[in-house]
C-alpha cells in the first residue's frame, strides 16, 4: 500500500473532505475501503462502544479544562473538540510498549495512554515542568515546540531497532508543523534508516490563524513519498478509519519496513488555544459545515443502526464523563502552588555560578511585583 487515493491540487483543501479515505460518513453509515477493512475485522459493537465512550470521556476533559482557565485555574488550554475520533482511534492501535511523542493538543492521546485526572491540567497551571512520568505511560509528555517531537520519535525507534526488539513509536503533529524543518529532518531520518515509527499529521485546516492552502497546494500525506514513505489520507473524524489506518501503519513500521504517513483531515471546533479569537479567521458556516461532521455524532448514529446504543449506555457513558470531569476539576483545585523561585531547584544536579546568577535575577524580577503591588497599595 502507497497511497490510497490520488493527489490532486486543489483551489481550497480545506473543503475537500471526500478525497479521503473513510468507514463511516458524516451520517454515521458504515462504507467499504479495500484498503482499510482488513485491519479493523475484528471490531465489533462492543468495540465500537468503548471508542464512543473514550470519545465522549475526552471531549469532557477538554470541556473542563477550558473552563478552568477561564476561571484562572490554568494559564492555557489547548483545545482539541472536534478531533477526538483521529486521537483516540489511532491511539487505541498502539501496544501498551510502544511509545508515543505527542504535541500540546493529543488530549485524547495521553487518555487512551492511560493518563490519569491531575496529569491533564499540571502543566498548564504551571505546578512541574511535565505532566506525567512518561515512562509510567510510555509517552513523552507533550511538547509545545511545534514539530520538536518529531525530531524526538525517530531518535526512539533507531534505539528500538538497537535494542531488537518489535516496539514501534508514534508521533502526532498538525498540518502547520508539517512545514517546519523539524519534521521534514525527522522524515529522512526515518526513511533513510528504516526506523519504526508512525507519522501522524492532524490536519486540523488551520494552523493558528492561517489556514491550510497557505502551506499546501496538494494533500499533505503526497509529501510523504517523497521521502520514500507511504502514506494514507484519512477522514479524521471517522474512528474506524482512523483505528484501521494506525493499525496498518504501526504493521508496517514493526516489520522492518521502516515508517508510515498518516494525514487525518479533520478540524479544530474550538480556538488554536484559550489565547486565541477564532472569529476573527473563520466564518460560521465554514464551523457549522465541520460541525454536521462531528465524531461523536457519526459513531452513535452507527451504533443505533447496530441496535447497541440505547438510552441505559447513554446515561452510563455521561454518569462517566460527569465522574471524569469531576475528578480532573478536583485534582486541579487542590493542587498547591510553590514557590515560583523553586522552578530553578532541579535544572542541574550540581549547584553552580551561572544558575545562581540566574536565581538571583528571577528573584528580583519577583521582588518587582510586589513592589509594584505597594505602591498601589495592593493588600493595604
Amino acid at each position: 500500500m502507497t497511497m490510497v487515493h490520488t493527489l490532486t491540487p486543489t483551489a481550497d483543501l480545506r473543503t475537500d473532505v471526500d478525497d479521503v479515505a473513510r468507514l463511516l460518513t458524516a451520517d454515521g453509515e458504515r462504507v467499504r475501503d479495500a484498503d482499510l477493512d482488513p485491519w479493523i475485522s475484528d471490531i465489533d459493537a462492543d468495540v465500537v462502544r468503548d471508542l464512543y465512550r473514550d470519545m465522549v470521556l475526552v471531549r469532557r476533559i477538554d470541556t473542563e479544562g477550558i473552563a478552568l482557565q477561564r476561571q484562572g485555574q490554568v494559564g492555557l488550554w489547548a483545545p482539541c473538540q472536534g478531533q477526538e475520533a483521529a486521537q483516540v482511534g489511532t491511539a487505541r492501535a498502539f501496544r501498551a510498549d510502544d511509545f508515543v511523542f505527542p504535541s500540546y493538543r493529543e488530549i485524547g492521546v495521553n487518555y487512551v495512554r492511560g493518563a490519569r485526572p491531575e496529569d491533564f491540567t499540571r502543566a498548564w497551571r504551571g505546578e512541574a515542568h511535565s505532566s506525567f512520568n512518561p515512562y509510567d505511560v510510555n509517552t513523552a509528555v507533550p511538547q509545545i515546540i511545534i514539530g520538536a517531537q518529531t525530531l524526538h520519535a525517530v531518535g526512539y525507534a533507531m534505539g528500538i531497532q538497537r535494542d531488537g526488539t518489535d516496539q514501534a513509536c508514534g508521533t502526532y503533529f498538525g498540518d502547520g508543523a508539517s512545514s517546519q524543518g523539524d519534521v521534514n529532518e525527522a522524515m529522512i531520518f526515518a526513511s533513510s534508516f528504516r526506523a519504526p515509527v508512525v507519522f501522524v499529521c492532524s490536519n486540523n485546516q488551520y494552523a493558528i490563524s492561517e489556514p491550510v492552502t497557505v502551506q499546501a497546494r496538494f494533500p499533505i500525506a503526497g509529501r510523504a513519498p517523497g521521502f520514500g514513505i507511504p502514506s494514507l489520507r484519512i477522514d479524521g473524524n471517522d474512528v474506524l478509519a482512523s483505528l484501521a489506518a494506525m493499525r496498518w501503519a504501526l504493521d508496517h513500521a514493526r516489520s522492518g519496513k521502516g515508517p508510515a504517513f498518516i494525514e487525518a483531515v479533520t478540524y479544530r471546533m474550538g480556538p488554536h488555544t484559550t489565547s486565541d479569537d477564532p472569529t476573527r479567521y473563520r466564518d460560521k458556516d465554514e464551523v457549522e459545515r465541520w460541525h454536521r461532521r462531528d465524531p461523536i455524532a457519526r459513531v452513535e448514529a452507527y451504533l443505533r443502526s447496530l441496535g447497541g446504543f440505547d438510552d441505559d449506555f447513554a446515561a452510563a457513558v455521561a454518569r462517566d464523563a460527569d465522574e471524569l470531569g469531576a475528578a480532573v476539576r478536583a485534582a486541579c483545585l487542590s493542587m498547591t502552588s510553590v514557590e515560583p523561585l523553586t522552578i530553578l531547584d532541579r535544572v542541574y544536579a550540581e549547584p553552580h555560578s551561572g544558575l545562581e546568577e540566574q536565581k538571583a535575577a528571577f528573584a528580583a524580577y519577583l521582588d518587582g511585583f510586589e513592589s509594584a503591588a505597594e505602591g498601589q497599595g495592593v493588600g493595604r
